[in-house]
């Protein structure tokens, strides 16, 4: 049984304490389908939350068959499910592989059969059997409700926490996800809690939860309802609660609760009775040749493990990286072209540094031309080779911030429903790490090796492209940092635009800025430190050219790994904090 006492959900208002649920107390059985119904605002998904433990209750307590949830710790993933107003599931997969992610994600199975087993026992149970490999983004608004609540049977909860899933449908539609909840509630004493505005299909429920203001003022059988609001359709039950304050509905609802109490009950025996209510748990093995015995574990099922939820992740990962063709062309025409621009400038870079004549000169006028010759190519040479060298590093952090400026903002709904069903964040942020490693390597080498085919770097090679490598990866990972951290795709992207675009005036490889900027600025430039190490990788006579022309003091290259590196460090630690803080809307 679930019984919630006085619980109350309070928040700041205007320097107030306002109370969303205020000291809501019901009792549900198992095996029981009830409705959270009330007008918009009055507390019916801030209630639903809360009996999840999105919402920690302010007071009052939550039991759950008989363990205290407030101070005994939340549901366990395997004993609850949720399917929020918004789509878990990715558009460009099937509903076959969408269930499958969310099973091995969730459950631990002992082999291939019995996972093959669970995911097909789910499908028909939600009537996804026939359109299992339909791409997500094709289905209908009914069907991706039915696959939301597919993803959540996969672990057999007890109790099944819906809100709104009936918003947008048809009344058809409507009906049939209905009909579908009221079944599930049927079988292993499955508790179905559903939030919805509408007051349709009423019947189909065992009972009906009415909110106002966030108070209880009715929880009693749908045929009852009219007569307790003295109304003759239920659709003049919500103009009818504006009549008169909810404290005083809540007041004649203590004072009538008990009797409506009584004839929930005598329901739920004659149900018992009938047949019609199932309170025990299946657990069958699969018999040989058997593919529909059941395999439905009894109370907890077990969470795999990190590696299973990492490979799991990452292939998931690949698979959608794939399937978006716009994504897979941006990632070419960025990788193809990038270089190119670079090269475009290599042959003002290639010019040849005169040197100073071994023979000193009788005429002053021609030793003075011939010193000014020798620094006009040097300063020709050298601020071609080292713009060409920064545009290498710009380029890259611009390709850093496109691999992971979304990477998590983007999917944040999604992976905080992931996360309550039991996802391990560093299993998560892993596989977002080996999957724009990849990117990284891809781009850093492609770049490093094109230019210097077409443009050789005129110094150590290899030394250039660990630090192109750095810049890349230093961008990825302060750009999956603030992905992580912002609740937003747009205001992901929209700062690490911003980064990026101020790396090349804040680095003073362009134009030298005053010391006392300078010094403050400069250790949290990646740009500055990838740019400096390259040049210091330049063969002698150009690296000399390269200094003629620029006035910042350049860092050796010991100190520009490092500094790298801590980039890289701190950014991946700021993505693990933003990954494990909570971020539910």
């Amino acid at each position: 049984m679930l019984e919630l006492k006085d619980v109350c959900f309070t928040i700041k208002k205007d320097g107030e304490d306002v109370n969303l649920v205020d000291h809501v107390s019901i009792k549900v059985p198992k095996g029981h389908f009830m409705a959270i119904v009330g007008p918009s605002g009055c507390g019916k998904t801030t209630l639903l939350k809360t009996i999840a433990g999105l919402n920690p209750e302010s007071d009052g307590a939550l039991f759950w068959e008989g363990r205290n949830l407030s101070e005994e710790g939340d549901f366990s993933p395997s004993e609850i499910g949720y399917v929020p107003q918004f789509s878990i599931a990715y558009d460009p997969l099937t509903v076959d592989e969408s269930v499958e992610a969310a099973t091995r994600l969730r459950v631990r199975t002992r082999d291939t059969a019995e996972l093959d087993h669970r995911i097909d026992r789910v499908l028909e149970e939600t009537g996804l059997e026939a359109i299992s490999d339909r791409p997500v983004k094709v289905l209908s608004g009914g069907q991706k409700r039915r696959l939301g609540l597919a993803m959540e049977l996969v672990s057999d909860p007890k109790i099944l926490l819906c809100d709104e899933v009936t918003s947008g449908l048809d009344p058809r539609s409507e009906r049939e996800i209905v009909r579908l909840l009221h079944d599930l509630s049927r079988k292993d004493g499955r508790i179905v809690l559903s939030v919805t505005h509408s007051l349709a299909h009423l019947e189909l429920y065992d009972s009906i939860l009415v909110l106002h203001e966030g108070r209880v003022v009715f929880h009693g059988p749908p045929d009852r309802l009219n007569h307790y609001f003295s109304v003759k359709d239920t659709e003049e039950i919500y103009p009818r609660l504006s009549a008169q304050p909810s404290e005083r509905w809540q007041a004649s609802w203590i004072k009538h609760s008990a009797s409506y109490y009584a004839m929930l009950e005598k329901t739920r025996e004659r149900l018992i009775a009938s047949g019609d209510l199932s309170l025990e748990r299946v657990k069958t093995a699969p018999a040989d040749g058997d593919e529909k015995s059941d395999t439905r574990e009894p109370a907890d099922t077990r969470l795999p493990g990190f590696f299973s939820q990492f490979a799991t992740l990452l292939s998931r990962r690949w698979r959608i990286f794939f399937r978006d063709r716009g994504q897979v062309f941006l990632q070419l025409a960025i990788l193809l072209c990038f270089p190119v621009l670079v090269t475009l400038f290599s042959d003002k870079a290639s010019g040849n540094i005169r040197r100073y004549s071994d023979i000193r000169q009788d005429n002053m006028a021609a030793e003075i031309q011939e010193q000014q010759s020798v620094r006009a190519d040097q300063a020709k040479v050298g601020s071609a080779i080292s713009g060409i060298i920064m545009f290498q590093v710009v380029l890259l952090a611009l390709m850093g911030s496109n691999n992971s400026a979304r990477e998590i903002a983007g999917e944040r709904p999604i992976y905080e429903k992931e996360k309550f069903g039991g996802l391990r964040p560093m299993a998560y942020l892993w596989s977002k790490i080996a999957f724009l490693s990849c990117l990284v390597i891809a781009q850093s080498l492609w770049m490093a090796f094109f230019v210097n085919l077409f443009g050789a770097f005129r110094g150590e090679f290899v030394e250039h492209v660990i630090f192109l490598l750095l810049i890349n990866a230093s961008m990825t990972s302060i750009c999956l940092a603030i992905s992580a951290l912002m609740r937003t795709a747009e205001q992901a992207s929209l700062l690490s635009i911003y980064l990026v675009g101020f790396q090349l005036p804040l680095s003073g490889a362009v134009l030298a800025l005053p010391e006392h900027i300078e010094a403050f600025t400069r250790p949290f430039i990646s740009a500055y430190w990838a740019w400096s190490g390259s040049v210091e990788a330049l063969q002698s006579q150009v690296h000399g050219a390269v200094k003629s022309v620029i006035d910042t003091s350049l860092s050796n290259q010991q100190a520009c790994v490092f500094t790298l590196a801590v980039h890289i460090t701190v950014a991946l630690t700021l993505a693990w904090i933003g990954a494990r803080r909570p971020q539910w809307e």
